[in-house]
């Protein structure tokens, strides 16, 4: 069942890509006491990922944080590592990368894709969402092959 709008987030465990390394977090401790505009890209690194989602919640950090996010997380099937390595590339220090690496987050939102045609694998889908202490205030999931409504400016409408 797909999670909607005044869900709590599944208390999930998510890895937080940071300096010193790969750090576990739980979703229930990790999204408390705090808004935060959430993303999910089917992988780092991939097209539109790369091109057009992630720079646009970097180009975007500011005018959501004066809108009242405390905190922007991009979140994938893919390891902290990678996670890591994108926001270095492409990223900046206004985006938290909270890896999903054995995609368990993605099956307990309810919000999986199966990428094998393109030899991805069980990924999580292009979604957004803008959660307050924990629980779904907005819920944004693109139709396959779009991108549009989880996007930084789509977000920025909704608050």
């Amino acid at each position: 069942m797909t999670i909607a709008v005044g869900d709590t987030l599944p208390d999930v465990a998510l890895v937080k890509a940071t300096a010193d390394g790969p750090e576990q977090v739980q979703a229930s401790d990790y999204f408390a006491d705090k808004t935060v505009a959430l993303f999910s890209v089917p992988g780092a690194f991939t097209p539109t990922c790369s091109a057009r989602h992630l720079p646009g919640y970097v180009d975007k950090a500011a005018e959501l944080k004066a809108k009242g996010v405390d905190e922007i997380v991009a979140t994938a099937v893919n390891d902290a590592f990678v996670m890591g390595a994108w926001n270095n590339a492409s990223g900046s220090e206004d985006i938290t990368m909270l890896a999903d690496g054995n995609g368990e987050f993605a099956e307990a939102v309810g919000l999986t894709m199966d990428g094998s045609g393109f030899g991805l694998g069980k990924r999580g889908q292009r979604f957004s969402m803008v959660i307050e202490n924990g629980v779904v205030k907005e819920l944004n999931v693109e139709a396959p092959g779009d991108f549009s409504v989880s996007s930084a400016e789509h977000m920025l409408g909704q608050l």
